[in-house]
């Protein structure tokens, strides 16, 4: 199965071609511009480097969520705009989940963490032994006292990975010794990570139009609004 795959959900922005579970072609950015701005071309470019062309492609997968509300957005609508007019198959895999599978070589807890802002993370724990990864905890957003409340209990040596990694790290090293900060070319929230999740975990795969973003917590506006109202 040919696989065209996008991850949108952070600062970071990546797109993947793989051939059931070997990755052909990898475009990924780090660069702070707008998804809007990017992420399309690097699907293109994705493709071309492959060697394949849209048409060719099986089935789709992207990040649901969490992460940042319009890079969820925009990840879903790009996916949505390929696959619904050709009919084929989605993924929705959870961010997370994407960011585990990106660090299955690590034996112990994989703690995949993203920056929610507001002093708080995105967080879900796994179980990593001999490539096999059992996930521990839901997706949840929490502070940093919270992650390290729940941390502090695993005598296993602790992976950090994810946008959110270095800032937990700062805040856990001096408390933690067994806590670890993932390598940065792995850290980050890659659309790959995203296909291997789909496919050892396997995910059912849906139509395009039942894709949807997953949020831990009311955007910004939506904050702002209730406390509008409350006051």
């Amino acid at each position: 199965m040919k696989i065209l795959a996008v991850d949108s959900s952070a600062k970071s922005a990546s797109a993947a071609v793989t051939q059931d579970e070997k990755l052909v072609a990898e475009s990924f950015v780090n660069v702070g511009l707008t998804h809007s701005e990017t992420l399309m071309p690097m699907i293109h470019s994705v493709l071309k480097n492959a060697g394949t062309d849209i048409k060719d492609i099986d089935a789709f997968c992207v990040t649901v969520g969490p992460g940042s509300f319009t890079g969820i957005r925009i990840g879903i609508s790009a996916v949505k705009g390929l696959a619904q007019p050709r009919n084929k198959p989605c993924f929705g895999i959870s961010t997370l989940d994407a960011m585990a599978y990106n660090s299955e070589d690590f034996n112990g807890i994989i703690c995949c963490v993203m920056d929610a802002r507001c002093s708080q993370v995105y967080n879900a724990l796994y179980k990593c032994s001999g490539k096999l990864i059992k996930r521990l905890t839901p997706d949840v957003a929490i502070s940093l006292e919270e992650l390290y409340n729940i941390l502090k209990e695993f005598n296993d040596n602790i992976l950090l990975t994810g946008d959110g990694a270095q800032i937990s790290y700062s805040y856990l090293k001096d408390r933690l010794a067994n806590v670890y900060l993932a390598c940065e070319q792995t850290r980050f929230q890659r659309a790959y990570g995203a296909v291997s999740a789909a496919l050892k975990l396997q995910a059912e795969p849906c139509g395009a139009a039942e894709l949807n973003p997953v949020y831990l917590r009311p955007s910004q506006a939506e904050r702002e609004l209730k406390k509008k109202k409350e006051n």
